[in-house]
């Protein structure tokens, strides 16, 4: 077996028709992930889930920065229990065949990119599983510069890692002691974080709720619908302060009418100005369908 295998890599994603790094992994434009920094993890949660896509969220985690939003692109590892012969022979192939430095979680580390998160499946391992700590954290804002780590599994130094800035970590828990007796089995293979599945390349974004995994392949029109649905809410959340509809007509399906007050607000307002790059035909011709065909519109959007 081979860590950070390209040709493993790419069978594993082979939906992602756009740019790979040189191992094969799938790069989501830098503008993709600029816009994915605006939007909520609701917002980005509908589409994916919409899309039969219903194990890409975990909440259960501590947060370094609970009050800042993380948003790269995934570098996923898998870590087991020590087992010697195991450990023995992946840990001396990573060293004599592929030159790698140190211990396991160093060579996650070292390989980082610019915009890049490590995921970390470490088994929930806290004791003697402290996957960073000030050191290594450091190293982490160093190449990735607003990236972090998503850690199933324990860190240490939160003193020193709640300082250091441009990054975040969401982890299991805390402990003093340094890691210990795990095995890396994988780099850049899917892994699971709590009920989350996530695969090299996946846009990785980290709320005050939780992360979410968005496959590459879905990253564009997640954060295109998820915008919709932002912008849309503005919209909802002036007309309800204004007393113009109900929470039934801003929460269920639009009608045209609806849609027509949506589009001349959209068109002029200063609150839209950073949206208008969407595109609404086909909403608004879907609506007209619906009307005149007699749908019930009383279903409530995701």
């Amino acid at each position: 077996m081979k860590f950070d295998n390209a040709e493993d890599i790419i069978q594993l994603t082979p939906l992602w028709e756009g740019e790979r790094f040189l191992n094969g992994r799938p790069k989501v434009s830098d503008d993709v992930l600029r816009r994915m920094r605006r939007i909520t993890l609701e917002e980005a949660w509908g589409p994916l889930w919409n899309s039969g896509y219903k194990f890409q969220f975990e909440g259960d985690f501590k947060i370094i920065h609970p009050e800042q939003v993380m948003v790269g692109r995934a570098v996923t590892s898998v870590l087991l229990p020590h087992r010697p012969d195991l450990h023995h022979t992946l840990l001396n192939y990573g060293h004599e065949q592929e030159n790698r430095k140190g211990f396991f979680n160093q060579w996650i580390i070292d390989c980082l990119e610019e915009d890049d998160v490590a995921v970390v499946d470490m088994f929930d391992k806290v004791y003697k599983g402290t996957f960073v700590g000030g050191n290594l954290s450091t190293a982490i804002s160093a190449r990735t510069k607003r990236g972090g780590a998503v850690i199933w599994g324990g860190i240490r130094d939160n003193q020193q890692v709640v300082k250091i800035e441009g990054i975040n970590v969401y982890y299991r828990g805390s402990d003093p002691t340094a890691i210990e007796d795990v095995t890396m089995v994988g780099m850049n293979v899917p892994c699971r974080i709590g009920r989350a599945v996530c695969l090299p390349g996946d846009v990785v974004l980290g709320t005050p709720s939780g992360v979410i995994f968005i496959p590459p392949h879905l990253a564009e029109t997640t954060v295109e619908l998820a915008e919709k649905s932002q912008v849309r809410d503005v919209f909802g959340f002036i007309r309800l302060n204004e007393g113009i509809y109900t929470t039934a007509q801003i929460d269920g399906m639009w009608t045209p009418a609806l849609w027509q007050d949506f589009r001349d607000w959209f068109d002029t307002s200063n609150e839209a100005a950073e949206y208008r790059h969407l595109n609404w035909e086909h909403e608004i011709e879907e609506a007209r369908l619906k009307e005149s065909k007699g749908t019930n519109t009383s279903d409530v959007r995701l």
